[in-house]
């Protein structure tokens, strides 16, 4: 028995189930996926927590009566009257879409019934371990202006014991959420009522991570021979259509009139960067050049698709587009994937996955450019000695591409880096540059990115580090607690100390207790906390706590200063 038919099967039990309880519920469709299933339903009132528990219950009942999955096929119109009778309108639509004549159906107890291709296990009592975990709103078929589902989502294993590892796992994930640490340690939000769905708002402590993050990314390409440029937020939608966006991408753009004149918010960087190549005549000299752009985007994503910040409609790409000869290409190549590994090291992240991608059946260019492109790529792996996957046609329509994806503390995989050939948009802007003979010839293009969408990879970080981030990346460094009123001065005075040097420091003044101010740091996760009390101030020291270590040990602040300088220095 595989695992992906029993999840679909548990799927299906979890439908009757719900049907049982609450019969006026209308059924969408409802999967098996990576890791557990889910079924979207359309019903008047909202699912609540409790109702898990009790649609579990139900479930319960209908797999210890080991009731018979019964496939039946229909024609296509016996099939119709049957879901038509039974108000499944979500059915009938599936039904339209399906062009064979003949379609099977499966049913379960007394009455259940569902459309499915299948197949099922043989009966309900096969199944011995599920869970059902939360609860979710999803558009139906993915589109906005259709009807808002509720969907519900499980899992399912051969064994208890498989299934109480992953309920483990599961609820290590729900602590690391992105999504709940970002408010919850005051780094972003998304203020979906009042501003709009996939907009992020960076608070005060959000906006200082992403400086860091985004100041670490520009002086390491400044070091790596990268030139910083930067272009609109908005052009003509002309520049566009010459680059294809606009033919292939354009349900995706937002676009607006001014000045009776269609301009875009734009959804990728490189065609400002091919502008700013093609300012001026470039010798073969000149090249390779190198444009790095921390370049927002806007891309109008389905309502339904979004989901925090893996998946927003205005992000930030850290994105270079290199220009260079034939000859140089493997060599930019490698030294592109050296970056990545060499960056991901000191954001914490060691272990890598490599995917090559080549050419897919529909594509431009020619065989001589593919093979080209395809060998470099391979060609700079091989060189790095790096393991790595093909996936046959899985390319770009502009050329072959290598994806390299980060796996975070609980080994989940994270699409963050990539390095694209481009033959598509050297041609249709005419890029030149002067050869050795004289003559004009086309620069090859590459497109890559290393961390790819800062939104995205501030979501990995959250979630690898549980917002517990070293202290060179903490957004907040130290906290200063005094005890009473009287060391207030003494406490400012060390905070000034701290900050005049770089640190990141806020004194806590709160009339609250000492308990709760340090209660609150620890939940803020904070670094270090630091308790002046009338003995500090007699000693001109201070007792440090080091999160996660419960000795306290005293310093002088000029002494911190210097523990604090070594460890930020070390990016540990």
């Amino acid at each position: 028995m595989d695992l992906e038919t029993l999840r679909h099967s548990c799927a299906h039990i979890m439908a009757q189930a719900v049907k049982e309880l609450w019969p006026e519920t209308r059924l969408a469709i409802g999967p098996a996926i990576e890791d557990g299933f889910y079924y979207d339903f359309d019903r008047p009132e909202q699912f609540s927590e409790e109702d898990l528990l009790t649609i579990e219950e139900r479930m319960h009942q209908i797999i210890q009566r080991d009731e018979p999955f019964i496939r039946k096929e229909l024609s296509k119109k016996e099939a119709e009257e049957l879901f038509q009778g039974m108000q499944e309108t979500y059915k009938l639509e599936l039904l339209k879409e399906i062009p064979d004549d003949k379609v099977s159906v499966y049913y379960t107890g007394k009455s259940f019934v569902d459309l499915c291709r299948g197949p099922h296990i043989l009966s309900t009592g096969q199944i011995k371990a599920f869970k059902l975990l939360s609860l979710a709103g999803a558009y139906w078929r993915g589109n906005e202006n259709n009807p808002m589902l509720q969907r519900i989502y499980g899992t399912c294993f051969l064994s208890q014991q498989e299934l109480e590892a992953y309920l483990r796992d599961f609820e290590e994930r729900k602590q690391r959420d992105h999504r709940k640490l970002g408010p919850n340690l005051e780094l972003f939000d998304i203020y979906q009522q009042e501003a709009g769905a996939g907009l992020v708002f960076y608070h005060p402590k959000g906006a200082l991570l992403r400086k860091i993050i985004e100041d670490y990314e520009k002086q390491e390409h400044l070091k790596r021979g990268y030139e910083l440029v930067v272009t609109p937020h908005i052009m003509q939608a002309d520049l566009w259509k010459t680059s294809g966006h606009y033919q292939y991408y354009r349900q995706n753009m937002y676009t607006l009139q001014i000045e009776n004149k269609e301009f875009v918010l734009k959804p990728m960087n490189c065609p400002g960067h091919i502008l700013i190549y093609k300012s001026k005549v470039r010798s073969w000299r000149d090249l390779p050049i190198r444009y790095f752009e921390l370049g927002t985007v806007y891309r109008h994503e389905k309502a339904g698709v979004m989901h925090g910040l893996l998946r927003v409609r205005g992000f930030t790409q850290d994105d270079a587009h290199i220009f260079c000869l034939p000859s140089q290409l493997q060599e930019e190549i490698r030294s592109v994937i050296e970056f990545v590994f060499e960056t991901m090291k000191v954001f914490g992240f060691n272990d890598i996955e490599i995917e090559l991608s080549t050419r897919p059946e529909k594509s431009i260019g020619s065989d001589e450019d593919w093979q080209l492109a395809t060998a470099s790529l391979e060609n700079s792996l091989k060189q790095l000695e790096l393991k790595y996957k093909i996936n046959p046609g899985e390319g770009a329509f502009y050329g072959p591409k290598i994806d390299i994806k980060l796996k975070d503390a609980l080994k989940r995989s994270w699409q963050c880096a990539t390095v694209q050939c481009d033959f598509s948009l050297p041609k249709r802007f005419n890029l030149e540059y002067i050869d050795t003979d004289g003559t004009a010839k086309q620069p090859i293009m590459l497109h890559r990115v290393i961390l790819g969408s800062i939104e995205r990879f501030i979501a990995c970080l959250v979630e690898h580090y549980k917002g517990d981030f070293p202290l060179w990346l903490a957004p907040e460094q130290v906290r200063i607690i005094p005890i009473a009123e009287e060391t207030f001065t003494y406490a400012q005075q060390v905070c000034k100390f701290l900050q005049a040097s770089g640190i990141r420091t806020h004194c806590d003044l709160r009339n609250q207790t000492l308990n709760k101010r340090i209660r609150q740091a620890e939940l803020d996760k904070i670094k270090y906390i630091l308790i002046i009390g009338n003995k500090e101030i007699q000693q001109k020291v201070v007792t440090i706590r080091r999160r996660g270590i419960k000795e306290q040990i005293t310093q002088t602040p000029e002494q911190f200063l210097t523990h604090l300088q070594t460890e930020i220095a070390s990016r540990r």
